[in-house]
């Protein structure tokens, strides 16, 4: 069997979309291919596998696995580019549409470019959740900002939130170079860390100003990532719980720049970037 597919990227963070409208592939086999298609050696190569359904709740469905086959909640790179390959493949023909991701949905405006296919998109990412419970993160206080964790058996502070997936954000603002920052080394302690009873994405973050930061990102599942959205979203929120920045910030990762914004009146975390496609193709499988 030939399953088609689309590599799609938005600032570097790349996954191998499906169009789960055509192609059916059954539930208990996708974590094996996942993991075999998200091979960067013997397969396709990229940061995960996204299936693009029939909405149950909303106009789509994003059905989103890690490279190593297991389910995520939310991925905010990832839901630009599925917002991208519907509006560009003829799903639809409107640029204001919803995506649900785990029974979430969220709202999506689509800004096109001068070849009439879509070049950067704008969500609503809801509201940030900061209860330790919820995260979830395991804490004797109701929210953890700036609390400390040893990790490695080094001491770090950190401020969790979630949205729609756990993260952990880390200030590391002594750092002269992000690019020295052996995330390698630190990521696993977080990601795996017994605080955590469902992993977590960490976030390391080096505020440059009142509205710009840089930052890499340790992904539950998958390693370091050239960009996160919602690693960028969390960042935002967690810089202005710590009074570091103002309510929109530009974080700079790896692959790109993400603007997001906070608004507090509203309670709503809005992320706005790009998306691409790579290339397209057939696989057997």
């Amino acid at each position: 069997m030939n399953l088609r597919f689309t590599k799609m990227q938005g600032c570097g963070n790349d996954y191998i979309y499906v169009n789960g409208f055509a192609e059916q592939i059954d539930a208990d086999k996708k974590p094996e291919l996942v993991r075999k298609l998200s091979d960067r050696h013997f397969g396709i190569g990229g940061d995960g596998v996204i299936f693009i359904n029939p909405g149950k709740s909303a106009e789509f469905e994003m059905e989103m696995y890690n490279a190593d086959g297991t389910r995520a909640q939310m991925c905010g790179n990832g839901i630009r580019c599925v917002a991208k390959y519907v509006y560009d493949y003829g799903l639809t023909d409107k640029t204001s549409i919803t995506i649900e991701s785990f029974g979430n949905v969220k709202y999506v405006e689509l800004a096109l470019g001068n070849d009439g296919k879509a070049e950067t998109v704008k969500v609503n990412m809801g509201a940030p959740i900061i209860r330790a419970d919820k995260v979830p993160v395991i804490s004797e206080n109701e929210q953890v900002i700036d609390e400390e964790i040893v990790a490695g058996g080094q001491s770090y502070q950190m401020t969790c939130v979630s949205m729609g997936n756990p993260h952990a954000v880390v200030f590391v603002n002594e750092l002269a170079d992000m690019k020295a920052f052996d995330i390698e080394h630190v990521g696993p302690y977080f990601e795996h860390h017994e605080r955590f009873p469902e992993r977590t994405n960490t976030e390391f973050v080096k505020v440059i100003d009142r509205n710009t930061v840089e930052m890499r990102v340790w992904e539950r599942g998958t390693g370091e990532t050239l960009a996160c959205g919602t690693g960028c979203c969390a960042v935002t929120v967690a810089c202005v719980l710590n009074g570091l920045t103002d309510t929109k910030v530009h974080v700079k990762v790896l692959g790109g720049e993400i603007l997001c914004e906070w608004d507090q009146e509203a309670n709503l975390v809005y992320m706005t970037g790009p998306a691409a496609t790579v290339f397209e193709g057939e696989i057997a499988i």
